[in-house]
């Protein structure tokens, strides 16, 4: 079942990473917050938090996670393979923001039910949970900073 976690979240990385191709020049077209990570770091922090939402999704699931909290998982998962598509794709970095507020309010729900029953994958998400509230900051502030849709 471990492969079959990663194997969910790496087509979520991979929609993403097709759907940005052309992120790193676009990236760095926006003035940027002095908060905001260079572009060369996105892509090793990503990883990480997708290996981590991974191992989260699995240690629930090793518990006989109930069905609300995958449901609410799964739900995170498709808010988070819709965010790069439009932002990068489809150029409406306001819709990503919504799609990305979303996805907290998702993930935060499921620490919670996550917590219920594995504390350690509700840590898991918690670490990845962050690193969402800091990419939703940033889109925020990309939108505030610049003239765009």
């Amino acid at each position: 079942m471990l492969v079959v976690f990663f194997g969910l979240v790496a087509v979520v990385a991979l929609v993403g990473s097709l759907s940005a191709t052309a992120a790193p020049e676009l990236y760095t077209r926006f003035t940027l917050p002095s908060w905001a990570p260079s572009a060369e770091l996105l892509g090793p922090v990503w990883t990480v938090s997708y290996l981590v939402l991974a191992l989260a999704g699995w240690a629930y699931w090793r518990t006989d996670g109930e069905t609300q909290g995958f449901a609410l998982y799964g739900i995170g998962l498709l808010l988070n393979l819709l965010w790069a598509p439009l932002f990068f794709a489809g150029g409406s970095t306001r819709l990503a923001c919504v799609d990305a507020v979303l996805l907290d309010f998702f993930v935060l729900m499921t620490v919670g039910l996550f917590y219920r029953r594995s504390r350690g994958a509700a840590l898991l998400l918690l670490a990845y949970f962050g690193w969402l509230c800091y990419a939703t900051a940033l889109n925020v502030a990309i939108i505030a900073l610049n003239d765009v849709r």
